[in-house]
């Protein structure tokens, strides 16, 4: 992955003043972030930096994590697993090699062959994305969450030339899922499966890992030194009010800038172990930003405790490997802390952390730093420090991020005076490219001078603290999952007996808001909660599923005859 960073100066744009953004190459402090990022220039160099820094210590030996010996930590995963920066590489260069092998390859800026991974957090997850990574294939990441429909809208917008899938996982069969889907017959992507079975019409992935050989290993270079840090690397799919998620377009330039970002603020260092818990598909884990990639970039150990989120296996991790610092959304938190009430667990190595995703309870974030942003921001603009006084840290979101452009505008696009609420803007180097294949909703979320529109409201203060006071776009955020009410509103649509269907977000003291669906049946049909919950059940992700169901015979409506659906009384 190409690293390279053109702003070298801090901008909050609270005051209408327009501070100069011209690339520049200054070589003053102020650029001090710009240096370090610049000083490797793609992902391969950052694999073989750690490589050649930890031969001396032996680099070859289990990834043990202990104090003082941080050249031989790289990964440790819930399978068991504990890999070497060398042994991180290998399997990275192996995978790379076997997808040049099929014919994978980047193109020109976005039009590089895709390559999705549909599975929960395992080992494999993190070789194949930085093997596509390495490549410049665009990694297209998928929730595994996602069931026949959602997974069919994602391959009808990307296209990928090649699925990385586990067979099943819980309620989830990935291969029965993606052998009946329409789109998989016509195109026939390559279904690369992880597991110790064989499986007719797919690739195991074991297979596809060997030793590559001298003439290999120079392809896959030459394919490496092609990268240019504008290219589009990823795919991230990020709900919208118009039915089904957009795929935000996201560079090298975007996720690495952004990664270095979000460690300095945590102030990583090789010393540190990140208990990452937060799923790899979201852009909180695999894009790693606030989370691998921030690891990486800092030479700190990544540390997963599980396939899916569970707080005990979390704080077991926590304790077992001795972990710095810890991420997750605030249901996670609340969850943890929780179960630190009735049982005991040694955390007293926790020094820092994020949480973000959504809004959370003053009484945890006393407990943590705060990060805010969006997937189509790579994903963070805003983060609080371990030094940030404690009351800042329980009623914003902390400062803007280096190196990035914020500003606060009223209805008429006029910025605000300072302390005054308004829609939140973002400019930098981490907006993204634009929706995959889809330029009407790229413009209308940025403007010819680059600026993001996150939909948020937000206040700044005098100190350049933020504070988000609220949403202009009709998104449901449960648990960390952005979700489209317009979504499961269309999905509703399909059942015989509904008429009419409106879905809001409704509060929620775990997952910070819980979806409600207000249903009109049809004349002379009949309709109960389990015949709308069992019609979704295992045909949309279960987090999309209402956790309420009410009946009524009509909608509030506005003077102008819009339904009413900004009160959730």
């Amino acid at each position: 992955m190409k690293l390279e960073l053109l702003q070298t100066h801090i901008v909050c744009d609270v005051h209408k003043a327009r501070l100069p953004v011209t690339p520049t190459r200054s070589t003053s402090k102020q650029s001090y972030l710009s240096l370090r990022i610049r000083s490797i220039e793609t992902i391969e160099r950052l694999l073989c930096q750690r490589t050649i820094t930890s031969s001396s210590s032996s680099s070859d030996a289990p990834a043990v994590l202990r104090r003082g010996n941080w050249s031989k930590c790289v990964l440790r995963v819930s399978q068991g697993i504990k890999w070497s920066w060398r042994e991180f590489r290998e399997r990275v260069d192996s995978m790379s090699s076997a997808l040049a092998d099929l014919d994978y390859k980047r193109g020109l800026k976005t039009s590089g062959d895709r390559l999705l991974v549909w599975m929960p957090t395992n080992a494999q997850w993190l070789v194949a994305a930085f093997a596509a990574f390495k490549l410049g294939v665009i990694l297209v990441n998928a929730n595994p969450a996602y069931r026949p429909s959602e997974l069919e809208h994602a391959l009808e917008l990307t296209e990928p030339k090649g699925v990385v899938v586990v067979p099943e996982y819980k309620s989830s069969n990935y291969i029965g899922m993606l052998k009946e889907s329409k789109i998989v017959r016509e195109k026939g992507p390559h279904i690369i499966h992880v597991s110790d079975s064989e499986l007719l019409d797919t690739i195991n992935i074991r297979d596809m890992m060997g030793k590559i050989d001298a003439r290999q290993k120079e392809r896959v270079d030459e394919y490496s030194s092609r990268l240019e840090a504008d290219d589009v690397i990823n795919i991230q799919f990020t709900s919208g009010t118009t039915g089904f998620p957009k795929g935000a377009s996201l560079t090298h330039k975007n996720l690495l800038n952004n990664a270095m970002a979000a460690g300095d603020g945590m102030c990583l260092t090789p010393l540190d172990r990140l208990c990452i818990p937060v799923p790899l598909y979201h852009c909180f884990g695999i894009t790693l930003d606030p989370g691998c990639l921030a690891a990486i970039t800092h030479g700190s150990t990544m540390i997963f405790p599980s396939p899916g989120f569970d707080p005990k296996l979390t704080l077991e991790a926590v304790q077992q490997e001795k972990c710095t610092a810890l991420h997750g959304v605030p249901t996670m938190f609340i969850s943890e802390l929780a179960l630190l009430e009735s049982q005991k667990y040694d955390i007293s190595r926790l020094r820092t952390g994020i949480m973000a995703g959504t809004t959370c309870p003053e009484e945890i974030m006393v407990q943590i730093t705060i990060g805010y942003g969006m997937t189509e921001t790579s994903p963070l603009s805003f983060q609080s420090h371990r030094d940030t006084p404690l009351q800042r840290r329980t009623t914003t979101v902390g400062k803007v991020l280096p190196h990035t452009e914020v500003k606060i505008i009223d209805k008429n696009g006029t910025t605000v005076p300072v302390g005054e609420p308004g829609e939140l803007l973002v400019r930098g180097y981490q907006v993204m490219k634009g929706y995959w294949r889809d330029e009407a909703k790229t413009q209308e979320s940025i403007d010819n001078e680059g600026w993001m529109y996150s939909g948020d409201l937000g206040v700044i203060d005098e100190e350049g603290y933020c504070s988000i006071v609220g949403r202009n776009k009709d998104i449901i955020i449960r648990g960390g999952e952005n979700i489209s009410p317009r979504e499961i509103e269309e999905f509703l649509y399909k059942h015989p007996s509904i008429m009419d269907v409106q879905v809001i977000g409704v509060p929620d003291v775990k997952y910070g808001e819980q979806i409600c669906a207000w249903i009109i049946v049809k004349e002379g049909h009949q309709l109960t909660v389990d015949d709308v919950t069992g019609f979704c059940r295992g045909k949309i992700a279960h987090y999309k599923i209402p956790h309420y169901v009410l009946f009524v015979d009509q909608y509030p409506m506005t003077v102008s005859g819009k339904k009413q659906s900004t009160s959730s009384d």
